[in-house]
């Protein structure tokens, strides 16, 4: 069965960093795009970050770039979203979500954003809140 576990969320101030960890299970982790998203109250879920588990390919939401990086472990199907310099308007619930397609960063760096829908299965997220 398919499990991510998202984890590493907390309450920081403003300009603080984070460390996100989604841990995968169920399925062959390096075929795979893992995705990070996040929906705050009253606001779309919205793609922040991904990568391709197959060859590292990355993308980044314009409103993230130069303040969070993700990568992957994938010797232990984990994907990591470092989170820097965070500002109140990055509060949210973080999710990840895998894709058994490979070239999921590559699509969203064409089309300029990455879709919800395009993510098969999905973990429970972690909060993040950035006070000021």
């Amino acid at each position: 069965d398919v499990q991510l576990q998202a984890s590493g969320g907390g309450l920081v101030q403003a300009g603080g960093s984070l460390r996100l960890s989604c841990v995968a299970s169920g399925f062959t982790f390096d075929t795979y795009s893992i995705g990070w998203f996040r929906q705050a109250p009253g606001k779309e879920r919205e793609g922040v970050s991904c990568i391709s588990a197959s060859d590292g390919t990355t993308w980044y939401a314009e409103s993230v770039k130069g303040r969070f990086t993700i990568s992957s472990d994938n010797a232990e199907k984990t994907v990591y979203l470092r989170v820097n310099n965070l500002k109140p308007e990055d509060t949210a619930v973080y999710y990840c979500a895998a894709t058994d397609n490979q070239y999921g960063p590559n699509n969203a760096n064409l089309m300029g954003v990455l879709y919800p829908y395009e993510y098969l299965y999905w973990g429970q997220g972690t909060q993040v809140t950035v006070s000021s």
